[in-house]
């Protein structure tokens, strides 16, 4: 791609929200066009690639966490078209907002899925871990919180034999936010090759809530916490430096001249999805034979 179908116009500013200054920028059409997806065609592809992998993996159905946000309202959509086996647990925590548990409620409503959840708040399960373990780091019991999540998920899926269905995307993905064998820790992705720009555009298409579909992205694992104020970069910046860098394979420099935006805010994203990798991946396993597990076994299979 020439750079000449770059403008060298600096396509950002930096907004000021609760003393955290976040980097804003309007996405380039070159690459608001690149993101551009076909919903029906990716609706019917996931959708399809959900039926299969319940298939491969001989279970019934499948159960997700809802938050409120965009992430787990689409997957949760795209889930109950695949299947009416599916089953949704709300677990909020002290640090929720009350408007995410409201979005959660209209997306049971919005799923028709009144008799197909559980509300579980799980702040008593976290002050036992915290307690235990002597801990007011919010870090840490933030953590705890996503892993008791995960607990509880995975208990569900094993009484009901269902997989248990992950929400994150391409972006929270890459940049390694989220937390290892917590939200992390599922079955299957759905989304994980959509980025944030994208998942929200199959959302409007999908018919979700506008105010979930825009919501800000935020985990909610302590008060205030939002993902743009905690990594101090806008999505759309995100994903313009995410899809140039590690899509087209563009170097650091080639994406200033591209964007015209500040290097070391390359350089941030880039630092982030390299001391993410461990999260992204099985256990290592130290290869001793001809076969061995995960290198050569990835995919649910028919054995013969």
């Amino acid at each position: 791609m020439a750079f000449s179908k770059f403008s060298s116009f600096r396509w950002y500013y930096t907004l000021n929200i609760c003393s955290t200054n976040i980097l804003i920028m309007v996405m380039h059409e070159y690459i608001r066009k690149s993101l551009t997806i076909d919903c029906e065609a990716v609706t019917n592809y996931i959708v399809e690639r959900i039926r299969e992998y319940l298939e491969f993996s001989n279970k019934k159905g499948g159960v997700i966490g809802v938050s409120g946000g965009a992430d787990s309202a689409v997957t949760a959509t795209l889930l109950a078209k695949a299947t009416d086996n599916f089953f949704i647990l709300l677990m909020p925590s002290s640090s929720t907002p009350k408007i995410d548990l409201e979005d959660s409620f209209e997306m049971i409503k919005f799923l028709n899925a009144q008799n197909k959840y559980k509300l579980i708040n799980i702040d008593e399960i976290v002050s036992l871990f915290s307690n235990k373990i002597e801990t007011n780091n919010k870090y840490v019991i933030g953590n705890i919180k996503a892993r008791v999540r995960m607990i509880i998920l995975y208990a569900y899926a094993q009484m009901l034999d269902y997989l248990v269905v992950g929400t994150g995307d391409k972006s929270e993905l890459l940049l390694g936010y989220f937390t290892k064998y917590g939200d992390g820790g599922v079955d299957v992705l759905p989304i994980g090759d959509l980025y944030k720009t994208q998942v929200r555009m199959l959302g409007k298409c999908l018919g979700l809530p506008e105010r979930i579909v825009t919501k800000p992205s935020s985990p909610a694992l302590w008060e205030g916490q939002t993902a743009e104020g905690e990594l101090g970069i806008d999505y759309e910046t995100i994903d313009s430096i995410l899809y140039l860098r590690f899509d087209e394979m563009r170097s650091e420099d080639e994406i200033v001249k591209m964007l015209g935006i500040p290097i070391d805010t390359i350089k941030k994203v880039d630092r982030l999805v390299k001391i993410s990798q461990h999260k992204r991946l099985p256990p290592e396993i130290f290869r001793l034979s001809g076969r061995a597990i995960n290198s050569d076994w990835r995919f649910p299979r028919r054995w013969a």
